[in-house]
């Protein structure tokens, strides 16, 4: 079966980590996608539904972190929308987990829709201003990067 998301250059921010978690998110997508149209049960959609939320969670508090760091000037704006996208999914989870909804291709749809634009619109605002402050390609080896590594939780 095909994937239901594919990753392509078009989507790559230019940082390495930013674009390895976007793809962990389009593979948790395409698992969620599996698991619906194999009919492994609502069990497992669930669990990979939880597991995409918590990773979601992760990618939103380095993607803040970091404009945080760089002093972004869109931070709040990203963070509202960060937000937003959480509390709805997080409101689709209690739908399902309740049965008053079906998990469908529609959730599939919404999540698609909701990452892909996310990244080419939002996403790709912040990439070139984190490239002008010094961001390479490869992130962690970046000194900023470490230091957002070390100060990540506190």
């Amino acid at each position: 079966m095909a994937n239901f998301i594919d990753w392509s250059d078009e989507l790559s921010v230019g940082i390495e980590e930013i674009d390895e978690q976007h793809k962990v998110l389009l593979n948790l997508i395409n698992q969620m996608h599996v698991a619906i149209h194999n009919r492994h049960g609502s069990e497992a959609v669930q669990s990979t539904l939880s597991e995409l939320i918590e990773y979601t969670r992760i990618h939103f508090a380095v993607e803040e972190s970091l404009m945080r760091i760089l002093n972004y000037s869109g931070y709040a704006e990203h963070q509202v929308q960060h937000q937003e996208l959480l509390e709805h999914v997080l409101d689709l989870q209690k739908k399902v987990a309740s049965g008053k909804t079906a998990i469908c291709f529609e959730l599939m749809h919404f999540l698609k829709t909701w990452l892909t634009r996310h990244i080419l619109e939002e996403d790709m605002m912040y990439s070139g201003f984190f490239l002008a402050a010094g961001a390479q390609p490869k992130l962690a080896k970046q000194s900023w990067a470490k230091k957002l590594w070390a100060n990540m939780f506190d």
